[in-house]
């Protein structure tokens, strides 16, 4: 599923089904994405609801918001979801934790969730240090976790490695 920019026929917004609701109707997440061919398209941000990929990866897919890893880009995609929203101030101390790394932290304005891409050259150490340090400082108690690292059956997929990272 996408939808068109019109600044630029390359860019555009895809939908990535997250799940289902109760109601077993499907859950969407809105992408910015670049196309680069028929159902293929870079993703220009990472998801912070979807699991398995992050800005940079190059993704085919389907017409129902289902999706298929073509190529991996650098970016490892941190998500972390609170007990609360989080405050504007522990946003703000993980942007400036994250600087060094040259992270990119967002979130949506009512900070239900924050997603964090950075490289994955800036290795595993150094992301785990900062979200466990912040953690640490956070008020609300809060889950945090690399959503393109694992498989489905919780093993790495080591991605990082094969691609020289």
């Amino acid at each position: 599923m996408s939808i068109e920019s019109p600044a630029d026929s390359n860019h555009r917004h895809v939908a990535l089904r997250v799940g289902f609701a109760g109601s077993g109707r499907p859950v969407f997440e809105t992408l910015p994405a670049r196309a680069v061919g028929p159902d293929s398209y870079e993703l220009m941000g990472s998801p912070g609801m979807v699991e398995g990929c992050a800005a940079g990866d190059l993704l085919k897919i389907d017409a129902d918001g289902r999706f298929q890893i073509e190529r991996r880009g650098p970016n490892l995609c941190v998500q972390a979801f609170g007990g609360t929203p989080f405050t504007a101030e522990s946003l703000e101390s993980l942007i400036s934790a994250f600087a060094p790394l040259g992270g990119l932290v967002e979130a949506p304005a009512d900070r239900r969730f924050i997603v964090v891409t950075v490289a994955a050259a800036a290795g595993f150490p150094a992301v785990e240090a900062v979200m466990e340090t912040w953690a640490a400082g956070v008020d609300t108690p809060l889950e945090w976790g690399f959503s393109n690292v694992f498989g489905p059956d919780g093993e790495p997929l080591n991605w990082w490695q094969e691609s020289g990272v």
